[in-house]
């Protein structure tokens, strides 16, 4: 029995960074039998697995993706992934309207922190991931969409719903319908937004979409992506960095000296703990990765997660570090299906973090935070205490 053999889902949840090593270790490439397909732990291999979509095709069968949300441009290779992909990167990038919503964000978090100051200023707790992160990145990608006729706490429910099915590894029936339910839901909110737009205009994303002539279903299934994936990575990414804060004195002290070490800190803690775990592709042919041979039809997943702690591309790969200077990591994937909102996500938690440190003096953990999470990784809670409040 190998390594890749006695891997458990209930280990990888936990904290799949243990597993992931013993799999770089001594089996670089391994069918994963609680995976139910091939595990590409380093960095070379899994880039080319992300890289190489004539080989390793991202509509891929089965798909908890495309059962979670629809088929969407995650799910095509080629010209029928830039063809959604071109005309959506707008509202997410800084040279689209973008761009002006980052302006707007320090305002947006400041009205926020507003929300829960005074319970911190009288000397209580208050979990940062409920009352900062979650809201803070729902309510950034409502601006981005336009999507207004719902609340932020409407479209939470919705993304944690369709979040449990693409996470659903191990084809848990009740969670497949508890993302069925959210895919359906979620359908029938943005059918009431786009015929609101159709009729009376609009403006941000949802509207930007419409004129540039999507098809209605390629719009809410790419909206369902972007809801998965917009909402997640930068709320896990705030709580992981003030995590990181709170719990490495001398990394709070440096940024707190000098604030542009932040942009530094947000970079290798997406690589150190790696929100989003794996990149999922196909085999087109039989294919060799790294001497091990691969038959066609069989499920490859780059592992970002381990390929961001690979020793052969990362020095003391466990260990984080401000002045790291490799280069990019995978924590937003690579090739044509790297993350098209990764510029605005990144602004999220950069500005997300530093109004929390400009609005507080000081922030200390109220209770230890638990990390987990295999495919989404983030904290379950981060409740912390006010030491003092800087108004």
């Amino acid at each position: 029995m190998g390594v890749a053999d006695e891997i458990t889902l209930h280990e990888l949840e936990h904290d799949p960074f243990p597993a992931l090593a013993r799999l770089r270790s001594e089996s670089p490439v391994g069918f994963v039998p609680a995976l139910g397909c091939w595990a590409v732990t380093r960095w070379d291999e899994a880039v080319h697995v992300c890289e190489r979509a004539d080989l390793f095709r991202s509509n891929t069968d089965p798909s908890w993706l495309r059962d979670s949300l629809g088929e969407n441009m995650l799910t095509l290779d080629g010209d029928a992934h830039r063809r959604l992909a071109d005309p959506m990167r707008a509202p997410f990038v800084g040279s689209g309207s973008g761009g002006q919503l980052a302006k707007e964000l320090p305002s947006i978090f400041d009205a926020l922190i507003d929300d829960f100051a005074e319970e911190l200023r009288s000397g209580g707790s208050i979990d940062l991931m409920t009352a900062y992160a979650e809201p803070l990145a729902n309510i950034t990608l409502q601006a981005a969409l336009g999507f207004d006729r719902i609340t932020w706490q409407q479209l939470a429910g919705w993304c944690r719903g369709v979040c449990t099915g693409i996470a659903n590894l191990g084809n848990d029936p009740q969670l497949a319908s508890i993302a069925a339910t959210a895919k359906a839901e979620l359908g029938e909110a943005l059918d009431d937004q786009l015929t609101h737009i159709r009729a009376h205009g609009g403006s941000g994303g949802l509207a930007h979409f419409v004129a540039a002539g999507l098809g209605h279903d390629e719009i809410v299934n790419n909206v369902r992506l972007m809801i998965s994936g917009g909402i997640n990575e930068p709320r896990d990414g705030v709580g992981l960095v003030m995590h990181v804060l709170l719990t490495m004195p001398e990394v709070m002290a440096s940024v707190r000296k000098d604030p542009s070490l932040l942009r530094k800190v947000v970079e290798e803690t997406f690589r150190f703990h790696s929100p989003v775990g794996t990149a999922t592709r196909q085999a087109v042919t039989d294919v060799d990765i790294a001497g091990t041979a691969i038959p066609a039809g069989a499920l490859v997943s780059a592992m970002l997660n381990a390929a961001n702690r690979d020793p052969a591309r990362w020095t003391e790969p466990d260990v984080f570090r401000v002045d790291r200077a490799e280069g990019p990591h995978l924590a937003f994937a690579i090739g044509e299906h790297r993350c098209l909102g990764e510029w605005i996500g990144r602004q999220q938690v950069r500005i997300g973090v530093e109004r929390l440190l400009a609005r507080f003096d000081s922030i200390e953990l109220a209770e230890p935070a638990v990390i987990s999470g295999f495919e989404f990784r983030g904290p379950t809670s981060l409740q912390v205490r006010l030491a003092a409040y800087a108004g």
